[in-house]
């Protein structure tokens, strides 16, 4: 799938430079050159990442950065002057991810976008919202239908596998060699059907019918896609 990047930057050459030098094939490119035509693609695209000058024709940037996070968490890094300390300062506080001063070498560039995607990439791991449940495994933070709820270390390590292996069925065996991690030996048979069954206590409204971790009996156990 490609990262769709968009290049905000009054500058045409600049703008095109900015491109080339990040031309991949991974990536996707939207370039404009006004603060209005940002806010038309960002409400019409999945933009992955923003190269964001401080100063345009219709207005200011780091402005512009907070408008976008009043609902909007897209990685933003800032094109700013040299030098420009205060905006550079007022920037982060803003809400930028990160910025570069012009003139700027294309390598610090293609170096700093590859860093943000990287994060965004993490982020995205730790973090999963499926039906009315939100899981933010860095934070040890779980919520169902927006209510706490308490799961032990085991009970994560167990939901993050399944979630992150959604549809498909998982052998028990590889499910306990995940969550117990190399301590198998002294894991009781019947550790992993109790860690599933409280996990489905605490997960489902019909533990007799579940929705989402489901057994697949004789083989192991799923979360199921369509729950």
């Amino acid at each position: 799938m490609s990262e769709k990047l968009l290049i905000v930057e009054d500058d045409k050459k600049l703008n095109d430079g900015i491109r080339l030098a990040l031309k991949n094939d991974a990536y996707f490119f939207y370039q404009c050159r006004t603060l209005q035509e940002a806010r038309e693609i960002l409400k019409k695209e999945d933009i992955t990442l923003v190269l964001l000058d401080v100063n345009l024709p219709d207005g200011n940037g780091i402005d512009f950065v907070r408008e976008v996070r009043k609902n909007s968490q897209v990685p933003i890094i800032l094109l700013t002057v040299n030098n420009m300390e205060v905006d550079i300062v007022t920037g982060l506080e803003a809400g930028a991810n990160d910025y570069i001063t012009k003139p700027f070498s294309l390598m610090v560039l293609r170096a700093r976008v590859s860093v943000q995607l990287r994060n965004k990439e993490a982020a995205a791991k730790n973090s999963m919202e499926l039906d009315g449940f939100e899981f933010y495994f860095d934070k040890m933070e779980f919520f169902k239908d927006g209510e706490p709820i308490e799961l032990s270390k085991t009970e994560q390590k167990l939901l993050r596998v399944l979630c992150e292996n959604r549809g498909k069925v998982l052998k028990r065996e590889y499910l306990i060699d995940e969550v117990w991690q190399g301590d198998t030996e002294f894991v009781d048979a019947h550790a992993l059907t109790v860690a599933v069954k409280r996990l489905r206590d605490k997960l489902e409204d019909d533990t007799q019918k579940p929705e989402y971790i489901k057994t697949v009996y004789g083989i192991g156990y799923t979360w199921a896609v369509n729950g």
